[in-house]
């Protein structure tokens, strides 16, 4: 498209070296060759050759200047350009949104701006090297010019790439939102992947217009690469680390991860390439490296399906006649509970005679795995455990002691005082 345009630009701007155009003109022809020597193309002469008048008029309103005249010309015709080619793309943009087609409605909106700037570029390249040629300056410089458009044509193209994968991003990341079969954390990595090469095949280009030697560079690089391996061996694993967790991803941003080997354990606030950001419970920000992640078991709480409930209820050995009713009545509030998964294990039973309680286990799970609701429903289910027990005419134990004293035995400081008290 670059090279359409450009072609469209030269066409429309193309130099003229008839003789029948110089004759249009009334000026020399050597002024003319000196003024477009560095157009390629004839369409401008054939305008000329189908409008003699129109053109006599120009030249004439210009005061025979054609160099200015021209430099107008080629300005009002980007501008035009432009307009139409924004007009174009914002008709396409319409019509694409009302079909409700979102994803190739990405392209039309990243093309805009990098399009544009090519449009200007190539334009005001013509301009000045239009002015160059006719003051004679700097014509040295016309073809390092030229070269350096190319350049920013790569820039341009790189540019439209990036905000390319950027609108992407952006709709992978709504999308997302709708069907959870995608993953934004993978969309994200992708997106910083291509970014990089994006970044590492324009600057190849730019590098290889500027005239450097790329086998040269390429073979450099790879000497060097080995040598910057083992001197920073600790960023290349922390960046390994971080492909290892856009890979395998056993947690993603927003997750609640813990390690039982480090004193890890908080909220997923970025996955970078180097480092992750954790935020602990405490609102403490912690930096972990990736690689730390390869060598550490890490727990994620935020991916349980269910949350457990394990309790020990214990009641008094004076109401060992009760228990069994007791433990059938629970089991069937549990089974009855909207927010207890009856279909998980569920476990309500005479568990052993303890020292003071006769034990009774409750294992269950909720449903819910958030954690503050956790609590809610475990509340919920211990009052009414304690509401099945006192149904009963029974009560929740506590550790207690009995002392039985035998009638024989006598504390010395009252023997005596009964002895004292007989002989009186």
């Amino acid at each position: 498209m670059l090279q359409m345009i450009q072609g469209l630009l030269t066409g429309f701007l193309g130099g003229v070296t008839s003789i029948e155009t110089t004759l249009l003109l009334n000026v020399s022809s050597d002024s003319l060759t000196t003024v477009f020597e560095n157009f390629t193309n004839n369409s401008l002469g054939q305008l000329v050759s189908l409008f003699p008048e129109t053109w006599r008029f120009l030249v004439e309103l210009f005061g025979g200047q054609v160099w200015f005249m021209l430099l107008v010309l080629i300005l009002s015709i980007t501008f035009l350009i432009d307009l139409v080619f924004r007009l174009v793309v914002n008709f396409i943009d319409y019509l694409l949104d009302k079909r409700k087609k979102r994803f190739l409605q990405t392209i039309p909106k990243s093309l805009t701006s990098p399009i544009s700037f090519y449009i200007w570029l190539s334009g005001s390249v013509l301009a000045l090297t239009t002015i160059m040629n006719q003051f004679k300056l700097f014509l040295e410089l016309i073809p390092y010019i030229s070269s350096f458009k190319s350049t920013l044509g790569v820039i341009a193209v790189a540019w439209f790439s990036v905000r390319w994968v950027h609108r992407i991003e952006i709709y992978l990341k709504r999308l997302e939102r709708k069907d959870k079969r995608w993953d934004s954390v993978t969309v994200e990595a992708a997106g910083k992947v291509f970014r990089l090469t994006v970044f590492i095949i324009t600057a190849l280009f730019v590098l290889s217009s500027l005239g450097v030697n790329l086998t040269g560079l390429i073979a450099f690089g790879g000497m060097g690469g080995i040598a910057v391996g083992f001197a920073a061996k600790d960023m290349v694993s922390n960046v390994l680390g971080g492909l290892m967790l856009y890979w395998d991803k056993p947690f993603v941003v927003g997750d609640w991860i813990r390690s039982p080997e480090k004193e890890i354990e908080g909220t997923v606030e970025n996955i970078g390439w180097r480092i992750t950001i954790v935020r602990t419970f405490d609102k403490r920000p912690l930096y972990i490296p990736n690689g730390t992640f390869s060598n550490i078991t890490i727990e994620n709480p935020s991916r349980m399906q269910y949350r457990r409930i394990k309790e020990t209820v214990g009641v008094r050995y004076c109401d060992v006649k009760s228990v069994a009713n007791i433990t059938a009545d629970i089991r069937k509030m549990l089974q009855e509970h909207p927010e207890i998964a009856s279909d998980e294990t569920l476990i309500v039973n005479f568990n052993m005679y303890n020292q003071s309680t006769l034990d009774i286990l409750i294992y269950t799970f909720t449903k819910t795995t958030v954690w503050v609701k956790f609590h809610e429903v475990k509340e919920d289910v211990l009052l009414k455990v304690a509401d099945i027990v006192e149904a009963h005419g029974a009560e929740m134990a506590f550790p207690t002691r009995t002392l039985y004293v035998e009638d024989a035995v006598k504390v010395e400081g009252v023997t005596e005082k009964s002895d004292e008290a007989v002989k009186a």
